[in-house]
């Protein structure tokens, strides 16, 4: 099955509208919470009264910061950094608030209606503080401070190095030096986030549903800041519409503050965002401003590069530097270039915090040095293919090793493997680059502007700690359970795992049963996040299921009087090789694998002490075995998983109306083995989709004094199906040595070389016109004609 494009197990449940959502979960009783957030950007709390609305119908409590207890305090770091001045936020505002949209209070009552209408009821006065957003000017010395006890906005300082920079400036023939910007954007998924919990006084359990992307981390934090034992915490992240990285903070304050409040009124709560919330409450992503230079010699060699970065964090810093040091650590891309500088800084702003949405830093570092890359090969009269292939990174020359630079998982950067000449052999002829002239020409004389635009990009995956899996054969049934930590958000997990178990123990997939999300059926491992879930809980699922497929051959070796090495596994049956009419099954194997003193049914006979199967030499249960078929192994991995891939679009340009429309995007990509290319493409599809979002479309605006104005899907655009172009997708499989199936990750792939695809198609469709280079996305009809107008060829009206 590994390989095979079969048919997702997960759809049909969820297309007959049975998936089951945190709001769909029935709690009898059920409290609602409503939260009263701040309308002002920064700003002094002079007082709150909550006399009328606690007095109004329904209002069951109503909590403000000095209600809290020990949970007034400040919420976790979750990535310390030696380079961070970190700030992170109360679970409700204390004195001071930072952003629109903090939390001030909390009300719970009887439903959401009444909840929502005591929140505006409650009375609160602000004292409104000077505000600064632009990026460079918050790092001014006279710029308003978000943390006054900072004394400036700085949140971050990193500098970098590999090889020697400075020196290759020096030498260098020719420097290229641009500055672009990428804006900031939420993830906007399709469920807002909720949460849902219920505590039993008598038993002292909390169960908490939580549309999270990281349930073990939830409960260790749950238990950890509510002192609770952890094994009375169990947190189930059921089907979750979409997470895109917004999903794996932690902890957003309903996340505390929720369950707080269940076990205080011992009643349960819910809480739904409602889109607003999700605007100005869940963490957002993207700004960069990137000053990279690139010195090379005049064939085209790449020498050296130098890149400083400044990374908008919002008011404060819960995720640490990831964002900004993922796209510091591979801002090399594909390239052979010896000599890296980086520097980063990040920054406070009065604005909804920041931490990685789909790509997290990597579609920034593509965008700034594949811009640099077209400019290049401008300045040197070199074609745009020809300079990247004199600067790939050779196949012989993997691993390839930038030490002095550092991801954020803290490991250096060492690229396991990749075929990056291949790839873009693959993608030239694919696009008919050869051809592309004469249909230029032909556009041209149509009155069309016609343009063809390429982006190379590097996607580390895989990245640890760890991940488990168990596997367990279930002694009636014969079906093969799996569990793991990880919790999947469309992505295909329940498909592809069964596939690799299916595989390993030879039984039909729909024998594979897969849960995961849930700390009560599995209870370790870390969230789904970077690209991650096939390469490290597949791989611990791989490992346990060869664990189990151990365990049947044997137990089936004593049951058919057979060695071990004469047992095959077929169809979820075992039988002697040379004997396929005398199998028997993984039900029976698993029964006769647990030693029964009772038999319950006619099936458990062959585990009693009298039946064939249990004739042994020793005891019944061998020392350092235990019974039934079942196995939980882990996964580690030493380095992290670098996939790549490149993309080109040939775009139309109307001269007229200036609309630019996609006529052909076709994209070549290497995530070393697919499990199953269907559920790849579909991955791809959505990132692609997801990157023409953000080469067009999605733009958090904020005003001067920090106020967000585009917090609806009114006027935050986003594209439609029409708008995602067909794509034509070619494959390259280079295993990765770092695991054991050979796979990289997928899931941020198709995101991350869009923008840049897009802005080098422009830029070519318009070149005979000497337009600037689009350095700033998303970009829109109204640039391209700010451009025009710059370069003479338009009027200002």
């Amino acid at each position: 099955m590994f390989g095979e494009s079969i048919k997702r197990k997960e759809d049909p449940r969820l297309l007959r509208g049975e998936g089951s959502y945190v709001d769909d979960i029935d709690m009898p009783g059920a409290l609602h919470a409503a939260f009263l957030r701040s309308p002002a950007a920064r700003a002094r709390i002079t007082s709150i009264d909550t006399t009328v609305a606690a007095a109004m119908p329904g209002v069951v409590k109503i909590y403000t910061a000095d209600d809290l207890g020990d949970l007034d305090m400040d919420l976790p770091l979750l990535i310390p950094h030696p380079s961070m001045r970190p700030k992170t936020q109360r679970p409700l505002a204390r004195d001071d608030v930072f952003y629109v949209g903090q939390a001030i209070a909390m009300v719970v009552a009887t439903d959401r209606y009444l909840a929502e209408d005591a929140a505006g009821a409650i009375d609160f006065e602000l004292d409104n503080l000077a505000v600064e957003l632009g990026l460079d000017a918050a790092l001014a010395p006279d710029a308003p401070v978000v943390h006054e006890d900072l004394g400036d906005n700085l949140a971050a300082d990193l500098v970098m190095n590999e090889g020697d920079p400075d020196g290759a400036f020096e030498r260098a023939d020719h420097i290229v030096e641009i500055e672009v910007t990428v804006d900031r954007s939420t993830a906007a998924p399709m469920e807002c986030r909720a949460i849902a919990a219920r505590f039993d006084r008598l038993t002292g359990d909390l169960l908490v549903y939580d549309t999270t992307q990281a349930p073990i981390s939830i409960r260790g934090g749950l238990a950890s800041i509510l002192d609770l034992d952890e094994d009375r915490v169990r947190v189930i992240a059921p089907d979750v519409g979409g997470g895109f990285g917004q999903k794996v903070m932690q902890f957003y304050p309903d996340e505390l503050l929720v369950p707080l409040a269940a076990i205080e009124l011992d009643r349960p709560v819910k809480f739904t965002e409602d889109r607003t919330e999700n605007f100005i409450s869940s963490n957002h992503e993207r700004t960069q401003i990137h000053r990279i230079k690139l010195a090379a010699m005049n064939d085209g060699e790449v020498i050296g590069l130098v890149d400083s970065l400044v990374h908008d964090t919002g008011a404060f810093i819960p995720y640490g530097i990831a964002v900004a040091q993922v796209a510091a650590s591979v801002i090399g891309g594909p390239y052979r270039i010896p000599n890296i500088g980086t520097h980063l800084k990040c920054v406070y702003t009065p604005t909804v915090p920041v931490s990685p949405y789909r790509g997290a830093g990597r579609p920034h570092a593509c965008f700034a040095l594949e811009r640099a890359m077209d400019q290049l090969a401008l300045d040197l009269g070199l074609d745009r293919w020809e300079i990247r292939r004199r600067n790939l990174i050779a196949a012989d020359e993997f691993p390839y090793h930038r030490e002095g630079l550092i991801f954020a998982t803290g490991t250096p950067v060492i690229m396991d493997s990749g075929e990056y000449h291949e790839s873009l052999d693959k993608l030239e002829e694919a696009i008919d680059v050869a051809g592309f002239e004469a249909k230029r020409a032909e556009a041209m004389a149509e009155g069309k502007y016609l343009g063809l635009g390429l982006g190379f990009y590097v996607e580390v995956t895989g990245v640890g700690p760890y991940e488990g899996g168990q596997i367990r054969v279930h002694p009636i049934t014969g079906k093969v359970y799996v569990n793991t930590g990880l919790t999947g958000q469309g992505q295909g997990h329940e498909t592809v795992y069964a596939q690799i178990v299916s595989d390993v123990l030879s039984c039909s997939v729909d024998d594979v049963i897969v849960t995961e999300g849930d700390t009560g059926v599995f209870d370790w491992g870390v969230a789904t996040f970077a690209s991650r879930a096939a390469v490290v809980s597949g791989s611990a699922i791989h490992k346990s299921a060869k664990l189990v497929r151990e365990q049947i051959i044997e137990a089936a070796a004593n049951m058919l009087e057979s060695s071990a090495e004469d047992i095959v596994l077929e169809d979820g049956k075992a039988f002697v090789n040379g004997v396929p009419d005398r199998p028997v099954g993984f039900a029976a194997i698993a029964t006769a694998s647990n030693p029964l003193r009772y038999s319950f049914s006619e099936s458990s006979q062959v585990a009693t002490q009298f039946a064939p199967a249990s004739q042994h030499d020793g005891p019944p249960l061998a020392e350092g075995a235990h019974p039934g078929l079942e196995a939980t192994d882990y996964f580690s991995p030493e380095q992290d998983t670098w996939a790549s891939g490149v993309h080109a679009a040939i775009v139309e340009i109307d001269p007229v109306t200036l609309d630019i429309n996609i006529d052909r995007y076709v994209l070549v990509h290497d995530c070393g083995r697919m499990i199953n290319p269907a559920i790849v493409e579909g991955q791809i599809s959505g990132g692609v989709a997801s990157g023409m979002g953000g080469a067009f479309y999605e733009r958090i605006n904020y005003d001067d004094d920090g106020n967000l104005t585009n917090a609806s899907f009114m006027e935050f655009l986003m594209p439609y199906a029409t708008e995602v172009p067909h794509m034509e997708m070619h494959h390259l499989e280079t295993p990765s040595p770092l695991n054991p199936l050979g796979m990289k990750g997928v899931g941020e792939a198709g995101t991350i070389p869009v923008a840049q695809v897009i802005a080098s198609a422009i830029d070519d469709a318009l070149s005979h016109l000497g337009t600037s280079p689009i350095l700033h996305v998303p970009t829109s009809p109204s640039m391209i004609h700010e451009k025009l107008v710059e370069a003479g060829h338009l009027v200002e009206e």
